[in-house]
C-alpha cells in the first residue's frame, strides 16, 4: 500500500511504515494542484497541521482509506468529506499529551514569575529585580476549561503543586472530576474562581471566541493560559484585558492563525508570555505520535481497529480479538437479508445474544450496515455506513440480550418496511467457525460463503430431488444443503444450498415454474470468485 506524508514526522514513523512493507512517498509543502496530483494513487495520507485536506483532496484519491494526523487537532481536515468517501480520519492523541501538559505548567510558572521578560532584560544589561513581584501558584485556584486528556494530566500536576481545582467540562462525570482532584462548576463559576485559567478544548464552531470580553471580566485578574487551539480564545480581547488590568497576565501558545502575523495584538503586550506552538515539540513526543499515526495506518490496510478513529467506529485493541470473528459473520448476514429480501429497506435491527452482548459492538453494527447496503450497490464501508442510514432516511436500531437460546451468541440482522421484514441470524461454531442458524424464522446450518441458493417452497414429496436434478442437468454442483420447514407438514419449507458454480437466470426461471416452489434467491457472498 502507498502512504504520502505531506507535513515531516518524525523518521521513527516513516521506518514503522516502511518496516511494515508499505511504499512511503514524502512530499512536504504540496499545495493546490500538487497536492491532488501526489494523493492521487495513495491509500494512506500522514499530515499534520499544514496540509488542508478537502472534499477535492478526498475526490482526487479514489483509493484512499485513511488519513492520519500526526498530533490531536484535525482541524484541517474535512472528516464530513472523509465520511462520505468512506475515508478513516484518525489522530494520535496520547502521543503528545505528556508534552503538552507539561508545556502548560511551565507557561503559567512563566506568565506568574515573568521568567521571558526579566530573562530579556537581563540579557540586554538590565538587573531589575526589583521590577518583577511574582505569584505563587500554591493554595490558587486552577480552572480547568475542557477536563480531556491534556486538562486531567494539568490537573495531576498542578493539584501536586498545591492548587485547588476547579473544571468546566460538559462531557465528563462528577465522579471523574472527583478523582482528579477537582471540582466540576458551570463555565461561569469556573471563570469566576480560577486565579488561573488553562483552556483545553479543541476548536470547534462552539468553541470559536468561547473565551472574550465578556468571560474574561468574569476572571477579574488572574492568569490564563492557552496552549490547546488557536481562536478558542479572542486575542484581540485577551490584549486589552491584559492591557487594561482585567487580567494581570497570559500565556499563550497556540494562534488563530500560524504563524501569526506581525500585527498580532498579542505580541505587543508587556505582560504576555508567547511561543510559536510548542507545546507538542519535544523528541518523545514527536516520536510517540509519528509511530501512534503509522501503526494505525497499517492497521486501517490490515482490516483491524483504528484506536484513534474520529469519524469511525472503533473498539479497543484488547477486545478486538473477541468481536473480530462477528464483525464478519454481521456483515455477511446483512448481505444475505438484503438479498433476500423484496420491499424497499426502511429499517434495519442488529440484535446480539449471549455472549456477544457483553462486548462494544459498534464495530460489528457498522459491519453489519455495510453487509446491508452492499447489495444495492451503494459505494459504502463500515465509515460510512451508519451516515448512509441517515441520509437515506433508514431506522437503524441496536438491541442485546444475555438470552441465546442454544447457544453462545447470536447475531441477528432483521430488515424491512412499513408492512414486513426478513431476518437473518448467524453464530461462530468453534470460537470462529461462522454458520448461519436462522433465515426468517426458519431453522437452518449453512456455511455463509461463496455461492448459495435460497429456495422457499411448500413442503411436498419431490421438491428437493427436483431442485437437485435441475442443478445437476445445468452443470451446478451442490457443495451442501441445509432443508427445514414450519412446524405443520406440508407447509412452508425452506432450503439453502452450498454452491460451487453460478445459477444463470434461465435455471432460477425453470425452478420457478414448478407450482410446489414460492420463492429462488441465488446469493453471492465472499469468495464467491475464489
Amino acid at each position: 500500500m502507498k502512504v504520502l506524508v505531506t507535513d515531516p514526522i518524525d523518521d521513527a514513523g516513516l521506518e514503522r511504515l516502511r518496516e511494515a512493507g508499505h511504499e512511503v512517498e514524502t512530499a512536504y509543502d504540496v499545495t493546490g494542484d500538487a497536492l491532488l496530483d501526489a494523493v492521487s494513487d495513495a491509500n494512506g495520507l500522514v499530515v499534520r497541521s499544514g496540509t488542508q485536506v478537502t472534499d477535492a483532496v478526498f475526490e482526487a484519491a479514489p483509493d484512499l482509506v485513511i488519513v492520519g494526523r500526526a498530533g490531536i487537532g484535525v482541524d484541517n481536515i474535512d472528516i464530513d468529506a472523509a465520511t462520505e468517501h468512506g475515508v478513516i480520519v484518525a489522530n494520535a492523541p496520547e502521543g503528545n499529551v505528556r508534552a503538552a501538559a507539561e508545556h502548560t505548567v511551565a507557561m503559567a510558572f512563566a506568565a506568574a514569575r515573568s521568567i521571558p521578560q526579566a530573562h530579556a532584560r537581563l540579557k540586554a544589561g538590565e538587573w531589575a529585580k526589583s521590577d518583577y513581584l511574582g505569584t505563587e501558584l500554591n493554595a490558587k485556584t486552577l480552572g480547568i476549561v475542557g477536563l480531556g486528556r491534556v486538562g486531567q494530566e494539568v490537573a495531576k500536576r498542578l493539584d501536586g503543586l498545591g492548587m485547588d481545582l476547579v473544571a468546566y467540562d460538559p462531557y465528563i462525570s462528577e465522579d471523574r472530576a472527583e478523582r482528579l482532584g477537582a471540582e466540576l462548576v458551570e463555565f461561569e463559576a469556573c471563570l469566576e474562581r480560577a486565579d488561573f485559567l488553562t483552556v483545553h478544548t479543541p476548536l470547534t464552531p462552539e468553541t470559536k471566541d468561547l473565551i472574550s470580553t465578556d468571560e474574561l471580566e468574569l476572571m477579574g485578574g488572574g492568569y490564563l493560559v492557552n496552549c490547546a487551539r488557536g481562536g478558542v480564545v479572542d486575542e484581540a480581547a485577551l490584549a486589552v484585558a491584559v492591557e487594561n488590568g482585567t487580567l494581570d497576565g497570559a500565556a499563550i501558545d497556540v494562534f488563530a492563525e500560524e504563524p501569526v502575523s506581525e500585527d498580532n495584538p498579542l505580541l505587543d503586550v508587556e505582560n504576555v508570555v508567547v511561543t510559536p506552538h510548542l507545546g507538542a515539540s519535544t523528541e518523545a513526543a514527536q516520536e510517540n505520535v509519528a509511530t501512534s499515526i503509522a501503526d494505525q495506518i497499517d492497521a486501517a490496510f490490515n482490516g483491524e481497529p483504528v484506536i484513534n478513529a474520529l469519524n469511525a467506529p472503533s473498539v479497543d485493541q484488547s477486545a478486538f480479538p473477541r468481536i473480530r470473528p462477528y464483525i464478519d459473520l454481521a456483515e455477511t448476514a446483512g448481505k444475505i437479508a438484503a438479498q433476500l429480501f423484496d420491499g424497499r429497506i426502511s429499517s434495519v435491527e442488529v440484535s446480539y445474544a449471549g455472549d456477544v452482548a457483553e462486548e462494544d459492538v459498534e464495530l460489528v453494527t457498522a459491519s453489519a450496515l455495510k453487509g446491508v447496503f452492499e447489495p444495492l450497490e451503494w459505494q459504502v464501508n463500515a465509515v460510512n455506513a451508519p451516515r448512509i442510514a441517515e441520509e437515506r432516511g433508514i431506522e437503524v436500531t441496536e438491541s442485546k440480550t444475555r438470552q441465546a437460546e442454544d447457544f453462545q451468541s447470536l447475531v441477528t440482522v432483521a430488515v424491512g418496511d412499513d408492512e414486513e421484514s426478513l431476518s437473518v441470524c448467524g453464530t461462530l461454531f468453534a470460537g470462529d467457525d461462522p454458520r448461519i442458524v436462522r433465515i426468517d424464522g426458519f431453522r437452518v446450518d449453512a456455511i455463509p460463503h461463496g455461492q448459495m441458493l435460497v429456495a422457499r417452497n411448500y413442503d411436498k414429496p419431490g421438491v428437493i430431488g427436483f431442485i437437485g436434478t435441475v442443478l445437476g442437468e445445468n452443470d451446478v454442483n451442490i457443495a451442501g444443503m441445509f432443508n427445514a420447514r414450519r412446524s405443520v407438514e406440508g407447509g412452508e419449507a425452506i432450503t439453502v444450498y452450498n454452491l460451487d458454480d453460478p445459477v444463470p437466470d434461465a435455471v432460477r426461471e425453470k425452478l420457478l415454474a414448478d407450482d410446489r416452489i414460492t420463492d429462488v434467491k441465488y446469493l453471492t457472498l465472499n469468495g464467491a470468485d475464489e
